[in-house]
């Protein structure tokens, strides 16, 4: 229900200010929007479970974790992750998202300001037989005060979203640098695991050639060529599949960057060491390391949102005032519009009173409630996530490091191994089963070494982006 009162002078005009400023009054009484606390339910731990790496220390400093892919030493890396940063579709989309979130913020807080507008007509009307002109010009204002804080909790919920968009921006630059890293240590592992074939296929058809001759010579048999040949050709179909891997990383890494698919098969065509970051990272606590993640100050800031449009939701059920005036110039004529009888003004101040709407801005209050517990959950459930994912990251480190130094020793011995075997096998010395077997062995250890390189690699760049490094 809807109550208007109208003054056609300016004389009742200390009352409506009266109302003003009781609406004033109303208004600066609003409670404002509580903030969101880091872990509502949840009781942070102190320090990470698992051992930290060698080299790793446990101090709160997040200025290592900005440009963490530049602790590899590698410039080829550093200028991919650049270009995608700056380039890649969906960073692009994430800058609109923000720009559309500040916008709208400001559309909201330009809900509290009074609006006016000016407006002119002209108009000629004939009735029987007889013309009429009339002009007019005038300014129209009206203002909503905020009785009981409806708008401003829309302006606050809208600031949240905006906070949300910045943070979720800042998410994007941490998956889309890690993705990059990630793409590019798997790319230089092929390419190691790619030499090590083809490496192993030329130690295997030398092996081969000795037999041939051993077998025309009268030394050996048929059968012992066959396996040769055999084992030649099982190293030699890896190579293809290796290939093809590497060109699919080149193509995920051009992608990455916002390029055509084959734009970075020259630039990464040569083979290079696996890179890998520089020691002495220093790790921040739990509690620094959820305030610096992205993605759990997005879910914070949506849970803020929430917040606020549960207070807005339950504001609409109480009355709203409406103030509106206008002061212009009516006359028949353009030239009487100059004159002082032509002043025509208005003041109207309206109360709206919710009286019954079938439950309907009760429900909405519900309904934004509910959409707070799901907030609230979702923020929960990122917070674990983000401990989850640091200590999967630390256990893997651990596991990957004591692994490779495993697998150095035992691809040492194999090369060391196979390199006997074939000058014993050359020297009639050992059959060529055992020669067979070294080589698979060699090939096996080194193959897994490689692998276990980029592992490692990889497991760092995992480490950087749980710790919520990749943004500024």
């Amino acid at each position: 229900m809807t109550f208007g009162l109208r003054w056609l002078d300016w004389r009742p005009a200390a009352g409506a200010l009266g109302v003003v400023g009781m609406a004033l009054l109303v208004q600066g009484c609003a409670h404002s929007v509580p903030a969101a606390p880091l872990a509502p339910d949840l009781a942070l731990p102190a320090a990470w479970n698992a051992p930290l790496p060698s080299g790793v220390a446990a101090m709160p400093q997040a200025d290592d974790l900005a440009r963490w892919w530049e602790r590899f030493g590698d410039t080829q890396l550093s200028a991919l992750v650049a270009q995608a940063l700056q380039a890649h579709p969906g960073a692009l989309s994430a800058q609109a998202a923000l720009r559309q979130a500040r916008v709208q913020a400001r559309v909201q807080a330009a809900g509290l300001l009074p609006d006016v507008s000016l407006s002119g007509s002209a108009q000629r009307s004939r009735s029987s037989g007889a013309t009429g002109n009339s002009f007019q010009v005038g300014l129209d204002a009206g203002w909503e005060p905020d009785l009981f804080g409806r708008l401003d909790a829309g302006v606050q919920a809208s600031e949240a979203d905006a906070r949300a968009a910045q943070a979720s921006l800042e998410q994007v630059h941490v998956s889309l640098s890690a993705e990059v890293a990630l793409q590019y240590i798997a790319l230089r592992g092929l390419q190691q695991r790619l030499g090590i074939a083809q490496r192993n296929l030329e130690t295997q058809q030398q092996t081969l050639q000795i037999t041939d001759w051993r077998v025309q010579a009268g030394l050996a048999t048929s059968l012992v060529a066959e396996q040769a040949r055999a084992a030649a050709e099982q190293t030699a179909a890896q190579v293809p599949q290796l290939q093809a891997s590497l060109a699919q990383a080149r193509h995920a890494l051009a992608l990455l960057t916002g390029q055509a698919p084959a734009a970075l098969d020259a630039a990464l065509a040569a083979p290079q060491a696996v890179p890998l970051p520089a020691q002495s990272l220093a790790m921040d606590i739990p509690a620094d390391t959820l305030r610096q993640r992205p993605d759990v100050r997005v879910a914070q800031e949506r849970v803020q949102a929430a917040l606020a449009r549960v207070s807005q939701a339950d504001a609409a059920r109480y009355p709203s005032l409406r103030l509106s005036g206008s002061l212009g110039l009516r006359a028949l004529t353009l030239g009487a519009l100059g004159d002082s009888a032509s002043l025509v003004h208005s003041l109207l101040g309206s109360v709206a009173v919710p009286l019954f709407d079938g439950g309907a801005a009760q429900a909405q209050v519900q309904v934004q409630q509910a959409a707070l517990e799901q907030a609230r959950q979702a923020y929960q459930l990122a917070v674990l996530t983000a401990l989850q994912e640091v200590e999967d990251a630390l256990a893997a480190l651990n596991g990957e490091g004591a692994r490779q130094a495993h697998l150095q020793q035992a691809a040492q011995a194999a090369g060391n191994a196979a390199l006997l075997a074939q000058q014993r096998y050359a020297s009639g010395l050992i059959d060529f089963a055992a020669v067979l077997e070294t080589q698979r062995t060699q090939l096996t250890a080194q193959d897994a070494l490689a692998t276990s390189q980029a592992n490692l690699g990889s497991g760092h760049v995992r480490l950087f982006k749980a710790l919520g490094g990749g943004w500024q």
